[in-house]
C-alpha cells in the first residue's frame, strides 16, 4: 500500500485518530507523563504509532496527521515524524503475540512507577484485576534495547489467554509499564486498573493494611471460585 492509498485508508485514519486521543487521555489522568511513552494499535500488517517526542515536544496534544503509519519492520510509510525509541518493544509484541492482541501501550503511570522503582511486582487485589494476575517486574535493560523488549515478550509470553480477554503487562525496572490488549481500548483500560491497583497498594502499606488486604482477597478467591466453575 503507498502512502496515498495509507492516508485515504477510513480504518487507519480512524487509529490515527485514537492513537492521538488516547495518547492526551493517557498524560490527563497521570498514566503517562511529558517524559515518555508511546501508543500504538495495528491495522492488518500496518501500525499506526505515537511519533517520538510526543510527551516532551507535543504535551500529548497530537493531530491525527502527527500519528505514524509503520510496517511491521518498523519502517515510516507515513507521518514526519520520528519513530518511538521504545518501538522495538512494540514490534517486538506484535510479533508473538499479534494473533491475540493489537492494541500496545508503554507508559509512565504514576503510581506503578513507584513499583518499577522498587522492583515488586503488582498483585490483584481488586475483583477488576483477576484477569491480568500478578503483574510482574522483568529484568532491567537499558532503555529502548532489543534486550528490554525480549524481556518484556519473554514476561507476557504464556499470558495470551489473557490478551484475548483483555490485556497482559510487564513492569520494566526502573522505568515504566508494558500492556499489550486484545485492541487499544483494552489495553488503555488495563493501564488504568493495574495503576490504580498500584495506588490501593501503598495505601494499603502506609496505613498498615497490607496483612489485612491479602486476607480480604483471599476471602473473594474463595467466594468467586464456585461462580467460576459453573
Amino acid at each position: 500500500m503507498n502512502p496515498e492509498d495509507i492516508t485515504k485508508d477510513p480504518a487507519i485514519q480512524a487509529m490515527r485518530g485514537k492513537v492521538a486521543r488516547f495518547g492526551k487521555m493517557l498524560y490527563e489522568r497521570h498514566l503517562t507523563d511529558a517524559a515518555g511513552g508511546n501508543v500504538s494499535t495495528r491495522v492488518g500488517d500496518l501500525i499506526c504509532m505515537s511519533p517520538r517526542y510526543s510527551g516532551s515536544q507535543h504535551q500529548w496534544d497530537l493531530s491525527p496527521d502527527q500519528v505514524l503509519v509503520i510496517d511491521l519492520d518498523g519502517n515510516v510509510l507515513v507521518g514526519a515524524g520520528q519513530i518511538s525509541r521504545e518501538s522495538k518493544a512494540h514490534l517486538r509484541l506484535y510479533r508473538d503475540f499479534g494473533e491475540h492482541g493489537s492494541g500496545v501501550i508503554h507508559c509512565h503511570a504514576r503510581n506503578v512507577l513507584v513499583f518499577a522503582v522498587m522492583g515488586q511486582p503488582i498483585p490483584p487485589i481488586l475483583e477488576a484485576t483477576r484477569k491480568f494476575g500478578t503483574i510482574p517486574v522483568t529484568p532491567y535493560a537499558p532503555a529502548h534495547s532489543d534486550d528490554l523488549a525480549g524481556f518484556i515478550a519473554d514476561a507476557i509470553r504464556g499470558n495470551e489467554s489473557r490478551i484475548r480477554k483483555q490485556a497482559a503487562a510487564a513492569i520494566a525496572p526502573w522505568h515504566g509499564l508494558f500492556v499489550i490488549g486484545k485492541d487499544l481500548d483494552a489495553a488503555f483500560d488495563a493501564v488504568e486498573r493495574i495503576d490504580t491497583s498500584a495506588y490501593i497498594l501503598m495505601m494499603s502499606r502506609h496505613l498498615g493494611g497490607e496483612g489485612s488486604l491479602e486476607a480480604q482477597r483471599a476471602a473473594m478467591e474463595a467466594a468467586i471460585a464456585p461462580f467460576e466453575s459453573k
